[in-house]
């Protein structure tokens, strides 16, 4: 006969299994507690919270590396506007736009679709707001032709027309009336808006300035602006402060410099942001040293809209709109309804089956999944808030319905294996460590290859099927976890325990379908010596 596992040694083992199921418990439900309290969510993904979907295509050619630079702009400054879960990804040759959850869908799309390069040009006149001609029996109205590259001296904004002197020697700004002969000029559509030409261009909708502005070929682009921000001036009134490149710097000194006291247009997709005067309290030029205040009547959100197209304004390619929409919640919330009330009556089904089949070690199914679903509700809200995960879409919701799957089968083939154990004449306490030993090679093997997959799946592919690959790795790797340490010591915590190993309906050895009477490997018949 073997000499009996010292109980020092046993205490210490059952003591470490209790320690294990407390730590994943008070984890998994601390979490949960915590994003809860935190008021976070799964960031849903577009077809659950509704939104604006987009797709632009390039102009012209664009190389790899240059949409993928368009795409991280474009998903800057869809960030900027202090929305969540924005996704900007390739499509072939196109680049999509999602934006779920927002509530005012024209101003993202606004916002996202000021997609040309922004560049500096000097404001040669004012314009007055496009009038067509008139239409002459039986002809058509006559075109004006190009827009005139130049203006008449008595409107063109220049410092002898902009400007007088004061006693102090800084300069006193007038305004200049736009020039009437532009009337009858439309607009420079964007497809036609090169930077080497000169174009009649609109301000902002909402700037009060209803006026058009005739622009000379652009000097400079976004890409030297390093950094911008609104603020607060010591004045109360909103600025937003430009920081140049060192390239930039340098440019913009002989810009200003040729255009001292004169109007430069900060021109985004076709549209002039701003048009200040440069140096206008400064008797003479001097340096900017690489740090531009645009001031004027700015309002907060007109200072905040400033700085988001200065930060993220200079893409390498002119994008196209090619399809702009506002999409409902409603077809993705009914279709995860009729998924979800699918998914749970699946799911008692086999709960009330596991139960039946395998008594208490049925509660033991519901108690992993239980902390298993509070693991992912506190992963996934956390997620949520980094630019790690995708969107929480109808495919994620299918990777976490396809995991529940493989984390019933991890109990399974620890159960069936129990039984193998017990059918071999073994007891339930010496087959729940034994049985788990090879159960979760064929557990670890199966879930490894189901990770591998779901890895495959992220790196190669986009969208929907990238955010079902994500969620079902995420859930299966937490299998892992979730197998080793809580099913594992629960299962052998109740295994040693004779009182629910023997009851007669619910216990283990009823769930296992151990013979009755049988004389079990392990144990010492009453009254035989040992």
């Amino acid at each position: 006969m073997s000499p009996p596992t010292s109980s020092r040694a046993q205490a210490r083992q059952r003591r470490s299994l209790i320690i294990s199921l407390v730590v994943v418990v008070s984890v998994a439900f601390g979490s949960l507690l915590a994003v809860i309290a935190a008021g976070w969510t799964p960031k849903l993904g577009l077809d659950l919270a509704g939104g604006v979907s987009v797709v632009f295509k390039p102009a012209t050619h664009a190389s790899q590396s240059d949409l993928n630079e368009t795409v991280t702009i474009l998903t800057n400054r869809v960030d900027a506007l202090g929305v969540s879960g924005a996704e900007v990804r390739t499509q072939g040759g196109d680049i999509s736009v999602s934006v779920p959850g927002v509530k005012n869908a024209r101003e993202v799309l606004n916002a996202i679709g000021q997609t040309a390069q922004m560049l500096f040009r000097p404001v040669l006149c004012y314009a007055p707001p496009y009038s067509a001609p008139k239409t002459q029996a039986g002809k058509p109205p006559p075109s004006p032709g190009p827009v005139p590259t130049a203006c008449p001296s008595s409107y063109q904004l220049v410092t002898a027309n902009l400007s007088g002197s004061t006693s102090s020697g800084s300069g006193v700004f007038y305004n200049i009336g736009p020039w009437p002969g532009l009337k009858s000029y439309p607009s420079t559509p964007q497809a036609k808006d090169a930077k080497g030409d000169t174009v009649l261009l609109p301000g902002l909708a909402n700037s009060g300035f209803t006026d058009r502005y005739l622009l000379g070929p652009a000097e400079l682009t976004g890409r030297i602006v390093k950094s911008a921000n609104a603020q607060l001036s010591a004045t109360g009134s909103w600025v937003v402060n430009m920081n140049l490149t060192q390239a930039g710097s340098a440019g913009w000194d002989k810009m200003s410099q040729t255009y001292f006291h004169e109007i430069i247009g900060i021109e985004l997709d076709g549209i002039v942001q701003s048009a200040p005067i440069t140096l206008p309290n400064s008797a003479t030029w001097n340096s900017f040293d690489g740090a531009v205040q645009i001031s004027g009547n700015f309002t907060e959100a007109q200072a905040q809209n400033l700085s988001i197209a200065l930060n993220y304004g200079a893409l390498p390619v002119r994008l196209i709109p090619l399809t702009a929409e506002t999409v409902s919640p409603t077809l993705g919330k009914s279709s995860l309804q009729a998924g979800l009330a699918a998914g749970l009556a699946g799911l008692l089904l086999v709960l009330i089956y596991t139960i039946v089949y395998y008594r208490l070690l049925g509660f033991v199914v519901i108690s992993g999944l239980a902390v298993t679903g509070a693991f992912l509700y506190a992963l996934i809200s956390a997620l949520g808030h980094t630019s790690l995960a995708p969107s929480f879409t109808l495919a994620g919701v299918v990777g976490i319905i396809v995991s529940i799957g493989i984390t019933v089968d991890s109990y399974i083939v620890y159960f069936e294996r129990l039984k193998d154990e017990t059918r071999m004449g073994r007891t339930v306490r010496t087959s729940v460590d034994r049985g788990f030993k090879s159960a979760f090679r064929t557990v670890l093997a199966a879930d490894l290859v189901s990770l591998a997959a779901a890895v495959v799946l992220f790196l190669i592919t986009v969208g929907d099927v990238r955010g079902f690959a994500f969620f079902l790795g995420l859930s299966t790797l937490l299998d892992i976890i979730i197998t080793y340490f809580f099913t594992r010591p629960l299962v052998i915590l109740l295994g040693r325990n004779d009182r629910l190993t023997e009851a007669r309906r619910l216990g283990i050895s009823a769930g296992l379908a151990v013979p009755v009477g049988q004389e079990p490997i392990g144990r010492t018949p009453v009254g035989a010596r040992s």
